[in-house]
């Protein structure tokens, strides 16, 4: 584990931040920083996939694609199913959970800056 220390500037106060890390949110941050994960993803939501048929339409060799299904399904970003010998990939939908909630987390503070901005105007 690792820890890094911050200092965020606020108006004429400095802040320390202390940033820990979070896996389940971590991980599938760095996974979605791929854009060929970010294919296989758009792909995949549709319904279950199995690997060369994903690697056919993203122009990816099998190999480089069963390794960024292995780096999605560890970031809780997909799971696989059998079909024989094939395995069949889907979305986890549970998995997006924790960064939708710390995306979710930015757009209080950002309407309500934007309502006072647009009051302010208002005022003027």
């Amino acid at each position: 584990m690792y820890k890094s220390s911050f200092v965020l500037a606020c108006r004429e106060e400095v802040v320390p931040l202390s940033v820990d890390p979070v896996p389940e949110l971590d991980r599938p941050l760095r996974a979605l920083a791929d854009p060929n994960r970010r294919a296989i993803l758009a792909l995949i939501r549709s319904g279950p996939w199995s690997v060369g048929q994903i690697a056919a339409r993203v122009g990816l060799s099998q190999q480089a694609t069963s390794h960024h299904l292995g780096v999605l399904r560890d970031a809780g970003l997909t799971s696989a199913t059998r079909d024989g010998t094939r395995h069949l990939f889907v979305v986890r939908d549970d998995g997006l959970a924790a960064v939708k909630a710390y995306l979710d987390d930015f757009w209080p503070d950002r309407l309500a800056a934007l309502k006072a901005a647009v009051e302010a105007r208002e005022v003027d």
